[in-house]
């Protein structure tokens, strides 16, 4: 079979033949119909995540969409996190276990580029936010996969209204056609700045705040909110640190939290990835994406490295199959 292989930590995959996956007990053979390429793949490649270094070669793709049984199957994988081989391949030996079966209908690129980045955003809008219908929400990172699905899980939770920031001209379309109220552009790193426009953009203060940026968005971001607010962190893009001030955060009793997929169990997780599925056959959620046949891999990975593609790219292992 075809599939993509990190030989060497920080280079882009080789696309080879390898022996066809063996299952072991508990495993089932997944025909791979779309891979994503993500923001944790990219990293994990590096050799330098907080899951180490991993062992070369070994085929990415932390998710993927396939079919298994008959079945169409969403799954995960521990590729680039701990041993084994991912989904950008043609064939990948997964557990039973953790298969997700889709609603008939599912379009396997739409929710292959959904995928945990959608569960992300409507588990940190509504487990760990606690959003509630008729709140205002700001988010941003707004152009991003998970920013994008925000906004329309936002809207799908019952928010009156949906602030997006996001840093480039082309982001802040994508956020638009998501169904954003307003935008804000984050081309500053004046927080001061940042929180007149989206005092300006919004309806009063925001209730919750969806944050994968960090930095100074999430500063200003915070001082729009109402005493008691939220303000939901599951990402450092534009910074590992923040300059939020003390008096921010006690003068309005803010409330900053953390997320992660990590914490989920596989229960949660196949409920969300169900709830994601369901929301996009019902042609409620999606969000920008391109297909690139397996083969070209490598320029793929580079041109989502370097944020040079529209949305997210998804490879296909067998084009026409």
């Amino acid at each position: 079979m075809r599939a993509a292989e990190i030989r060497e930590c920080g280079r882009p995959p080789v696309v080879a033949e390898r022996d066809t996956p063996v299952p072991r007990d508990g495993e089932v053979l997944v025909d791979v119909l779309a891979a994503p390429v993500t923001p944790l793949d990219l990293l994990c490649a590096t050799g330098t995540s907080y899951f180490g270094r991993p062992a070369t070669p070994y085929v990415p793709g932390v998710q993927g969409v396939g079919t298994a049984g008959g079945r169409t199957v969403w799954f995960p994988t521990p590729a680039g996190m701990a041993a084994g081989d991912g989904s950008m391949a043609e064939v990948a030996a997964v557990p039973e276990s953790e298969l997700v079966e889709l609603p008939d209908g599912t379009d396997p690129v739409a929710l292959a580029a959904l995928g945990l980045s959608a569960v992300a955003a409507h588990m940190a809008l509504t487990m760990r936010g606690e959003l509630a219908p008729g709140e205002q929400v700001i988010v941003l990172g707004a152009g991003g996969v998970v920013g994008q699905a925000a906004v329309r899980l936002a809207r799908i939770a019952g928010a009156r209204r949906v602030v997006a920031g996001a840093r480039s001209p082309a982001a802040l379309e994508r956020a638009e056609r998501a169904g954003a109220d307003a935008v804000v552009a984050l081309d500053t790193g004046d927080a001061g700045e940042l929180a007149r426009r989206f005092a300006a953009a919004a309806d009063g203060p925001a209730d919750l705040v969806l944050d994968p940026l960090f930095g100074a968005p999430a500063a200003a971001a915070a001082l729009a909110l109402r005493p008691g607010g939220r303000l939901v962190n599951l990402g450092g893009s534009a910074g590992e640190t923040c300059p939020i001030e003390s008096a921010t955060l006690r003068g309005r009793s803010l409330r900053l939290l953390g997320y992660t997929n990590n914490e989920l169990t596989a229960e949660q997780r196949a409920a969300a990835i169900g709830f994601v599925a369901a929301r996009a056959a019902a042609g409620e959620l999606s969000v920008a994406h391109e297909t690139v046949p397996l083969a070209d891999a490598a320029a793929a990975w580079r041109r989502q490295a370097a944020g040079a593609a529209e949305g997210r790219i998804v490879l296909i292992p067998r084009p026409g199959g």
